[in-house]
Order: C-alpha cells, then structure tokens, then sequence
C-alpha cells in the first residue's frame, strides 16, 4: 500500500526542523526590516536628471524622533525635496561620466567642491554646547606636543603668505584641535581643516590652494562657535582647490569644461 504523501512528509517534519524554518522567517523580516528603516533618510532615489529610481523596496512611513538637547522633534523621512540649483552641465551623454561646474567651481558645491545641506548649527556635545571652540575661548588647554602653529606665516602652495595662525580650533570632548584659525592681512579670519595643513618649524603650508584664495573660503557667522553646514562649505572649497587651483589642474577642469558646452549648446 503506498503511504500518503503527507505521513512522508510529518514524518520528517521535528521540533528541528521548524525552528530552522521559523529562523530563517525571522532573519528574512529582519533584512527587511533593518532595510527600510536605512531608507529614512536620502531616499527616495533619483536619477542623474533629477526623475524617479527604480527601487526593491518602498519608502517607510515617517517616523517621529524626539532630539536631544530640547530641540524639538523631526520627522524622518519629511518629504522635503532639496532646492539647490547646481551649477552643473554633462560632459557625455551616458550616465556615470562626470559633470562640470558652469560657475564657480570652488564654492558652486560641484565635484570636489560637494558639500551636503546640513543643519545650519554647531554639533553639540553631551551636555548641549558647542564642541568645536577656539581655544582662546575654552581657556583650559594648551598644547602639549608638537609644534604650536599660532603665530607662524600660512603659505599656500604658491609659497606666498595671505597672513598668519592667530589661535586653534579644538574639539573638546575629543581634546583634538580640528582647525586652525588664519588672520588674513587685511584683518578678517578664516578657518583652515588641520588635515590639509603642514606644519613646519617656520610656517604652515596648504597644498591645495594658492595665497590669493585664501579670501574666498567661506566665513562663519559666529567668532566662537561653527555650524554643521559651515564646516562642509569651509571643507569642500579648500578640497575644490586640489582640482582648480594650479595651472594643470585648472587644464583639465576647462576641459570638462568644454566637453560640457559642446554639449549642451542649442542645436
């Protein structure tokens, strides 16, 4: 007599088996579940044109966060598109071939000029103060190996001086000096990135910029605190320096340039 098809299959079916399947079951929610919640922020996608991404999954409903600090509640995701107007052309007309800045390339937040929205505030620390502060200000540190840059001439990498190192920016529940403060000659200040600056025993040296840029970095609004969004300006002019900002460099740039003219210039 043949045996139905179900007693073969119970028949292997143990207390093992259906907690391999549940196992599984529980992981693939997980993916899923880890998955969407990544896409809060940054989606939903879109293509170099600015129309709507293919993608897998669908945009998660928006959550309510409470922040810290008392500042208030966000929604993620909010649905709020950005407004930035690039000043950006294609230099092909297959995607993955880069683009060229039309203005500006040095602040116009353009290839390595790119810089993101962020909020127009200080980062704060656990206890809601600012955590980059000049040390001029924070009174409680000093420098305790190296070489102290404060005073010393900042040359770009045209070997000219725009001015000197006036104080250190330190983040201090890192106790880490982030940037470097420069007194222009006609008195203004500036902010420098201490991971683009050398510092020799006679002077501070910037690879990516000549002296005559120095005017064009960003400013801060505030002499003792910096916002999110001002340090990625301040960050992405002096990275746009290592592509527009020597005779070679500037060379190639025009020539994405007029790659980007050609091709997008009225038939």
């Amino acid at each position: 007599m043949d045996t139905p098809f179900g007693w073969i299959f119970f028949g292997n079916f143990d207390l093992a088996l259906i907690s391999l399947y549940l196992f599984w079951l529980f992981f693939a929610g997980l993916i899923y579940y880890i998955q969407r919640e990544n896409m809060r922020e940054g989606y939903p996608l879109e293509n170099e044109d600015g129309s709507p991404a293919s993608s897998l999954l669908s945009v998660p409903e928006p959550k309510t966060f409470k922040l810290a600090n008392d500042l208030g509640e966000r929604q993620a995701p909010d649905g709020v598109r950005e407004t930035r107007e690039l000043a950006l052309a294609r230099t092909a007309v297959n995607g993955g071939f880069p683009f060229a800045p039309t203005g500006d390339p040095m602040k116009d937040g353009v290839g390595p000029a790119s810089y993101a929205m962020r909020q127009d505030a200080p980062e704060l620390d656990g206890h809601g103060h600012p955590k980059l502060q000049p040390m001029a200000k924070v009174g409680d540190f000093a420098v305790a190996a190296g070489r102290d840059p404060r005073g010393l001439p900042v040359m770009g990498h045209d070997q000219k001086s725009p001015g000197k190192i006036s104080d250190m920016w330190v983040d201090v529940p890192e106790q880490l000096v982030r940037y470097l403060e420069i007194t222009l000659d006609d008195g203004s200040k500036r902010l420098l990135p201490m991971t683009l600056a050398k510092i020799k025993a006679d002077r501070v040296v910037v690879g990516s910029i000549d002296a005559a840029s120095f005017a064009g970095v960003p400013t801060i609004k505030s002499d003792g605190q910096v916002t999110k969004l001002e340090e990625d300006k301040i960050s992405a002019y002096y990275a746009a320096g290592y592509l527009y900002r020597t005779e070679t460099r500037v060379t190639s740039a025009s020539k994405l340039r007029i790659l980007a003219d050609e091709l997008n210039k009225p038939a």
